[in-house]
C-alpha cells in the first residue's frame, strides 16, 4: 500500500477497458481485491471475487517481482480471453511514512540490509511524520493562489492577519490565523509565535521569518511576490484576487504553494511509529556526523533533544532581549553617552540573561551548548516611530531630539557589513562582560547543583585574528572571576563563527586563539556571493527558472565557490590545532546534500533547527553509506 506501506497487495482494475481509462479519472476503477473497498468503490466487484483464479496468478507474480526487486512495484496487466499477460514493472512511488514502514519491514524480513534501508527512505519523507500535512486529496482538487519559497515545512491554514498584535490578540480569542507580512522583523515575534503560519511577500530561505518559523517547526513561505499587501486597509491583492483580514489560506510550507480557503490537514503520530524509531537507531549506528541543534529556549532544546540532537551549535542570544522587560534596558544601554552609563544599564540585563542560561544549559545537560554572543546591529532594537521614539524619551528621561539624533546615528547602508558581531563587543566590551558574566554565573550554579553541562562561548563575525585575542581575553577574564567568586570550577571552550571569507582564508592564525569553529554559512554564502539573503527573494525566482543558479545557495551550500572556502578553512584551521572541532550552524545544516558534503570535508557535526533534527540524523547515515 504506498500511502501507509502496510504488505497488502493494493490496486485497481476495470473491466472492459484500458489502461488510459484507469488513470484518466473518467470511470471509478473496481478494487483489486476485498481489502481495497473503500465507500466509493464498496458496491464493485473486485478481481479477488470476480476472475479468483487470475488473482491468485497475480498474486504470486506481485510477491515474485518483489523478491527479485527487493523493492516495491508499481505493476501494470491486463487480462484477455481469461489469460493473464504482464506489461510492465518499475519501483513504485510512495508518501513519507510509507517508504519507512516498507524500508523497515523489508529489512526485518531480511529482503535488504540495513544500509539499504537507510537509503530507500528520503530524508525530506520525514518531514511528513513529523508536521502536520495538507491533506493530499483535498490539495489536489485545490487552485493554487500564490507560490514563494518553502522556508517552513508542513500545513497550515488560517485566517489572514496583517499585524503581530492581531494576529496575537485573534490567537487569545481561540481563532486561528496566518500572519501575513511584507517582510517580518523581531519586533513581530509574538505574532509570529502566536500564528498557525507565517505568509511574507519578501525575503529569502534565512530572513528573518524563514529562520524563527523553522527553529519552531512552523509552517511559512517566504518572499511571495505576487502578494500586494495593503496593512491600513487590512487587505491584500494576489494578482487581481482581493484576500481580506479574516479570510481564510491555507500554507503547504513544503511546496511554498498558498491555497485560498481552509484545506483540511493531516497530523502526525510520531510516538506510535515504531518503524521511524528503528529506522533512526540503524541511522546513528550507521552515521559519522555528529547532530546538534539551534535553539534558544528551553522548550525548543527539550523538542531538539527528543528528536535525538545531541547538543546545541547555536543559541542566538539576540532573540532573548525583545521582550518587553528587557528590551527597556537594551534600549538604555544603546542611548547611553558614557561607558559607566552604558555599563549600568546593560548590567540590568545580567540577571535576565542568566535565568536564560541556566535554563537552555540544563535542558541539554550532558551535551555542550554552543553560545553565540550579542551579533545583529544595535539599530535592529531601536526600530521605533517617531509616536513610540516619544515615548521612549519621557521614559528615559531626555529630550525627542536627543535620542532621534543617536537612533538616526546608529542608520548604516549596509548593516550586514557594519558595526555588528564582535565589532560591537570590541566598541562596547560591557557587552561581552555582561553575557560571558551570565553564561558562567549560569554554569557555576548548575555545576554546584550536580549538573553536567558544558558551555561553549562563541564569538562571531571574526575576521582578524587580533579581534578574536581581544574578545577572548575578556571571556577568559570573566570565567576566572567567576570561579573565584563562586569558588566552582567549570569546564569551558572559546570559539568563534567562520563567516566572513578571510576567515576561511587566515582559519590557520585565528586557530591559534579558537578552540572551536563553527561555519556560519548564511552569512558566509551572503559575503561570497555578495548576494544579500534579505533581498534575493526579488531575482532568485528568475535565477533558478533560467539555470543561473542550480539551487538556492542559501538552501543548498556551494561547493564550488562557498565549499572551496570551507574546505581552506578546514585545512588551515586543523594545520594549526589538529584536535580542532568544527561544525556547521547555518540552515545549511538541515540540507541533505550539504550534510553529504559537510560529511566529506570531514566535518565533526552539523547543527539545525529542531524539526530538522531527524532530517539531519538521516542524511548524515545516507552520507556515510554513499561514501564509504
Amino acid at each position: 500500500n504506498p500511502a501507509t506501506g502496510e504488505n497488502k497487495f493494493y490496486g485497481e482494475w476495470l473491466p472492459n477497458a484500458q489502461g488510459e481509462d484507469v488513470v484518466a479519472g473518467i470511470r471509478t476503477p473496481n478494487p483489486l481485491n476485498e481489502e481495497c473497498k473503500g465507500p466509493e468503490n464498496a458496491h464493485l466487484p473486485s478481481l479477488e471475487t470476480a476472475m479468483p483464479e487470475v488473482y491468485e496468478q497475480l498474486c504470486k507474480i506481485r510477491e515474485k517481482l518483489e523478491k527479485h526487486y527487493k523493492d516495491m512495484q508499481d505493476i501494470e496487466f491486463t487480462i484477455e480471453r481469461g489469460r493473464l499477460w504482464m506489461l510492465q514493472t518499475r519501483v513504485g512511488k510512495r508518501n513519507g511514512p510509507a517508504a519507512v514502514k516498507m524500508a523497515v519491514d523489508m529489512c526485518n524480513e531480511g529482503l535488504i540490509d540495513k544500509e539499504t534501508a537507510i537509503m530507500r527512505v528520503k530524508p525530506s519523507q520525514l518531514d511528513e511524520l513529523l508536521h502536520p500535512m495538507v491533506d493530499p486529496e483535498a490539495e489536489r482538487k485545490a487552485r493554487p493562489l500564490a507560490k514563494g519559497l518553502p522556508a517552513g515545512p508542513g500545513g497550515g491554514t488560517g485566517q489572514v492577519v496583517f499585524t503581530a498584535d492581531d494576529a496575537e490578540r485573534w490567537f487569545k480569542e481561540g481563532k486561528k490565523v496566518v500572519l501575513v507580512r511584507t517582510e517580518t522583523s523581531p519586533e513581530d515575534v509574538h505574532g509570529m509565535h502566536a500564528a498557525e503560519a507565517i505568509l511574507t511577500a519578501r525575503g529569502g530561505m534565512t530572513s528573518h521569518a524563514a529562520l524563527v518559523a523553522r527553529g519552531w517547526g512552523k509552517c511559512c513561505i517566504v518572499g511571495c511576490g505576487a502578494l500586494n499587501i495593503d496593512v491600513e486597509k487590512k487587505q491584500m491583492t494576489v494578482d487581481g484576487k482581493v484576500i481580506k483580514e479574516g479570510d481564510w489560506i491555507t500554507l503547504n510550507g513544503t511546496r511554498g504553494i498558498v491555497y485560498e480557503g481552509q484545506l483540511p490537514l493531516v497530523e502526525p503520530n510520531l510516538e506510535k511509529n515504531e518503524e521511524y524509531k528503528q529506522l533512526m537507531t540503524w541511522a546513528d549506528e550507521i552515521r559519522k556526523l555528529g547532530v546538534r541543534t539551534n535553539a534558544d529556549r528551553p522548550k525548543d532544546a527539550a523538542q531538539a533533544r527528543a528528536f535525538g540532537a545531541e547538543g546545541i551549535g547555536l543559541c542566538r542570544t539576540e532573540h532573548m532581549f525583545f521582550e518587553p522587560s528587557r528590551i527597556r534596558a537594551m534600549r538604555e544601554m544603546i542611548v547611553a553617552e558614557t561607558r559607566e552609563e552604558r555599563r549600568k544599564a546593560v548590567m540590568k540585563l545580567l540577571p535576565y540573561q542568566r535565568e536564560d542560561f541556566k535554563g537552555i544549559l540544563k535542558a541539554m545537560e550532558g551535551f555542550p551548548v554552543t553560545i553565540r554572543l550579542l551579533d545583529p546591529p544595535l539599530h535592529e532594537f531601536v526600530n521605533l516611530t517617531d509616536s513610540q521614539i516619544k515615548d521612549l524619551a519621557r521614559e528615559l528621561g531626555v529630550s525627542y531630539e536627543k535620542l532621534k539624533a543617536r537612533i538616526d546615528s546608529l542608520h548604516e547602508a549596509n548593516p550586514m557589513l557594519g558595526h555588528r558581531g564582535c565589532r560591537l563587543g570590541i566598541s562596547y566590551p560591557e557587552i561581552t562582560e555582561m553575557q560571558a558574566r551570565a553564561i558562567f554565573e549560569a554554569t557555576a550554579e548548575l555545576v554546584k547543583e550536580g549538573h553536567k553541562v558544558f558551555p561553549e562561548v562563541m564569538v562571531p563575525l571574526v575576521g582578524i585574528l587580533s579581534e578574536l585575542k581581544n574578545q577572548a581575553e575578556i571571556i577568559h577574564r570573566i570565567a576566572r572571576e567567576v570561579m573565584e567568586e563562586t569558588g566552582v570550577q567549570f569546564k569551558y571552550s572559546v570559539g568563534t563563527m567562520i563567516e566572513i571569507p578571510r576567515a576561511c582564508v587566515t582559519a590557520d592564525q585565528i586557530a591559534q586563539e579558537a578552540e572551536f569553529f563553527s561555519f556560519g554559512t548564511n552569512d558566509l554564502t551572503q559575503t561570497t556571493f555578495g548576494f544579500s539573503r534579505d533581498d534575493i527573494g526579488t531575482f532568485l525566482p528568475e535565477y533558478l527558472n533560467r539555470a543561473i543558479l542550480k539551487k538556492d545557495p542559501f538552501q543548498t551550500i556551494d561547493q564550488e565557490g562557498v565549499g572551496e572556502l570551507m574546505k581552506i578553512g578546514v585545512q588551515k584551521g586543523r594545520a594549526t590545532r589538529p584536535d580542532l572541532k568544527i561544525g556547521i550552524c547555518g540552515e545549511h545544516g538541515g540540507d541533505p546534500d550539504s550534510i553529504d558534503f559537510c560529511h566529506r570535508i570531514g566535518l565533526n557535526y552539523v547543527s539545525c533547527s529542531p524539526f530538522r533534527v531527524p532530517i539531519a540524523r538521516l542524511a548524515a547515515a545516507q552520507a556515510a553509506v554513499r561514501n564509504k
